[in-house]
């Protein structure tokens, strides 16, 4: 047996005869192979076998092909001997038998068993070559059809692209997953557009970011003073430390300080670089109130015109139908219903009645949803030529269900309401072809960003009216802007701002603490074990991790008749670190959904059985950013699952994953517009940058029956007195109030 040098890696090479795991994430790989009889396998003839386990990262791996690997041989106690690689090269088979394994593995779509036996059989050791360089001799392999030969002849160029794309991509650090992601975005001219402009992936492609594409771009040989680098920088910061906050522009000196520092270019080429995004209409310059010089991301600067100009002729527009006599519309409501509202909800259901558009706003309790039914029936309750119709409509899949519980007419998500296209790429209804009705009526409106608000809005028939609903206390959206807040800051249209609170039960206190909360005044407490609200005072963390899986799984099913994974929903304020939503989730999936069939991402397990959330609109899969769903099916082998969305099925392949979350632990953020049977908060110490009044308000206002509060009492002291909350840099209150001048 051949002497090892120290010094030197062993080298081996072989071809592939089983791919025995692999991550497609990071491209770790367990590969059974073939050893070759050659000098370059010096250990070949010293083993009993001429098979050999080969451990390490590769680009891709398929059965049937060629490895070089170098590394060491080391001896796993459980699995025995086995080549741990530092590199393995994966190459095209050149034998027979090779090409013929290699095809029948699934790496070119169209050539099944029978199909790459004609092809290998007709051109042996050559098939490869003719493949990759004169594709057109497929016409001589007997009995395949043109429609074949072109499917065959696609499916190879794309292999081809997509090996050189993650070839690429992984030299840079970036995964096969985000590879697929960008070969999906760029096609198989991916390689080729990066180059070009690495920058293009941290404005195309979701979770890659400024860094990233910077580092490929400096390595890739682009000057640290390109105008390109700078332009890039400038957007970054745009979006990320501007859009990302909820803004909708920043001023030009603060964005300009800021790239300084993310880059270190001087100002100087900077405001050039500037200048240039403008020129190409990236950009939009413009001067706010007491001269500020305003830079905005152009689809926002357009989406918050768009918004006031829309309104602006909806105010100015005749209702389609007669007025209402809505002092007789009231008492006929109320005797039909036998329920008498209180002096201010007859005053806004009087005053939403009378106009063309107009606001609802209030917390918990104070009757909103009551006045969304009272508007509902009574619109509806015309009929034959004088019919009144009546949309209903919210964010999230559970906002609208609440809305058809309440008014016994079916309501829908607002991107349903809008009806995607995947064609087009756009939804069905727009400007151009605006959604018929003559009410359109919408809840948790404070979810709704600038982006959205524009969509709705332009969708909308000048004729409409337009009744929005919404908690102005609760987190702002998650987009940027700051829509309900600024309709009613503008004085532009109608509002009813509902403080009473009417609903109550036994102890009511879950509405009774969210308006302490939002008072900034202490959480009230009851010694009762039936009340609705309960806080548990803990500091150390893992008590607290401990006590919520306790509450979830075993004593508030018991309890109060409920199912786990159905109606308890732990929320907290951040994702990351022991007390964050990644971490609860692992915990929480450790006991309810210990095993079973499962894809792994980065640290998550997806099982069947798994309650899952949509990280982000996905119109071609109409679901949407939020949306709660349950894994009904795993394929580990190709890597894809079913997600059961309100029990109609939507799968995902393996570069869709990571639009999924875990979801039996939620940030409060991602909760908003959401109400569960049971909420479990999480408050603590851990949490203090993001402790603030709106923040646990929010969480608190989600429980519908059973509020539990586990954390620290100083943690909970702070958010209630944290009431500055930073105010989002818009426009669309002074433009609204501009439209209403001009419409006086």
């Amino acid at each position: 047996m051949p002497q090892k040098n120290p010094s030197q890696p062993e080298k081996l090479a072989g071809t592939i005869t089983s791919v025995m795991y692999r991550n497609e994430e990071n491209g770790y790989s367990i590969l059974k192979i073939s050893l070759d009889d050659s000098a370059s396998n010096p250990y070949r003839f010293a083993r009993k076998s001429a098979e050999a386990v080969v451990r390490g990262t590769c680009v891709a791996a398929w059965e049937g092909e060629a490895i070089e690997a170098e590394g060491e041989w080391v001896d796993d106690p459980v699995h025995g001997r086995q080549f741990k690689a530092v590199a393995i090269n994966c190459i095209a088979p050149t034998s027979v038998e090779g090409i013929r394994r290699y095809l029948a593995s699934g790496v070119v779509r169209g050539i099944g068993t029978v199909f790459d036996n004609r092809i290998v059989d007709h051109f042996g050791a050559d098939t490869i070559d003719v493949l990759d360089n004169h594709s057109g001799r497929l016409r001589e392999v007997p009995k395949l059809g043109r429609k074949k030969i072109a499917q065959i002849k696609e499916s190879w160029q794309e292999q081809r692209s997509t090996r050189e794309l993650m070839i690429f991509m992984q030299a840079h650090g970036i995964g096969a997953n985000r590879a697929a992601a960008i070969q999906k975005a760029y096609g198989s001219q991916a390689v080729a557009v990066i180059k070009s402009d690495p920058y293009r992936l941290c404005r195309d492609i979701h979770g890659i970011g400024f860094l990233t594409a910077d580092a490929i771009a400096l390595k890739s040989g682009i000057a640290k003073d390109s105008p390109l680098r700078a332009r890039a920088a400038l957007f970054y910061i745009l979006k990320s430390e501007a859009e990302d906050g909820g803004h909708c522009w920043t001023s030009v000196p603060e964005l300009l300080l800021l790239a300084q520092d993310k880059i270190g270019v001087a100002v100087e080429s900077l405001a050039a670089a500037l200048k240039e995004e403008v020129e190409a209409g990236r950009m939009i310059l413009d001067k706010g109130e007491e001269g500020v010089e305003r830079v905005w991301l152009k689809d926002l600067y357009f989406a918050e015109l768009a918004v006031a100009k829309k309104l602006g002729r909806m105010l100015a527009a005749p209702r389609s139908f007669p007025a209402i006599d809505c002092d007789k519309a009231i008492f006929w409501w109320q005797k039909k219903t036998a329920f008498t509202l209180a002096p201010m909800q007859h005053l806004a259901v009087r005053n939403a009645l009378r106009a063309k558009v107009f606001v609802i706003t209030g917390g918990p309790g104070v009757g909103k949803t009551t006045i969304i039914r009272a508007l509902t029936d009574i619109y509806g309750a015309r009929k034959g030529a004088g019919k009144i119709t009546v949309s209903l409509a919210a964010p999230t899949g559970r906002a609208a269900r609440r809305m058809s519980e309440a008014t016994g007419v079916q309501a829908q998500t607002l991107h349903r309401l809008l009806k995607y296209n995947p064609q087009t790429g756009d939804f069905t209804y727009c400007a151009d072809n605006p959604l018929e009705g003559d009410v359109f009526i919408f809840d948790e409106c404070s979810m709704i960003d600038i982006r959205l608000m524009r969509d709705l809005a332009l969708a909308l028939p000048d004729t409409a009216t337009l009744v929005m609903v919404g908690d102005t206390d609760q987190l702002p959206s998650v987009g940027a802007g700051s829509v309900l807040g600024d309709l009613i800051k503008s004085k532009a249209v109608g509002v009813a701002q509902l403080s009473a609170i009417f609903r109550q039960d036994a102890t009511g206190l879950i509405v009774r603490n969210a308006h302490n909360v939002n008072r900034g005044e202490g959480l009230e407490l009851s010694d009762d074990p039936d009340a609705d609200f309960h806080f548990i005072a803990r500091d150390n963390p893992q008590d607290v991790v401990r006590l919520a899986l306790d509450f979830m799984v075993n004593r508030i099913p018991r309890k109060f008749a409920m199912e786990a994974l159905q109606d308890v929903q732990v929320l907290t304020p951040m994702r990351k670190n022991l007390l964050g939503a990644d971490e609860l989730n692992a915990a929480i999936q450790k006991v309810l959904n210990p095993s079973g069939a499962e894809i792994v991402r980065g640290s998550t397990r997806f099982r069947a059985g798994d309650r899952v959330m949509q990280l982000r609109n996905n119109y071609d899969k109409d679901v949407y950013n939020g949306d709660i769903g349950f894994i009904k099916s795993v394929n580990a082998d190709d890597r894809t699952l079913v997600v059961l969305f309100d029990g109609r099925p939507v799968e995902y392949k393996s570069g869709d994953i990571d639009e999924l979350a875990l979801a039996y632990a939620t940030t409060i953020h991602k909760a908003q517009g959401s109400e569960y049977p049971a909420a479990i908060v999480i408050i603590h110490n851990q949490h203090y940058m993001l402790l603030q009044r709106n923040l646990l308000y929010t969480a608190i206002t989600r429980g519908k029956r059973l509020v539990m509060v586990i954390g620290s009492r100083w943690a909970v002291k702070k958010a209630i007195e944290t009431n500055t909350v930073l105010l989002r840099r818009t426009a669309l209150a002074e433009r609204l109030a501009g439209m209403k001048t001009a419409i006086a």
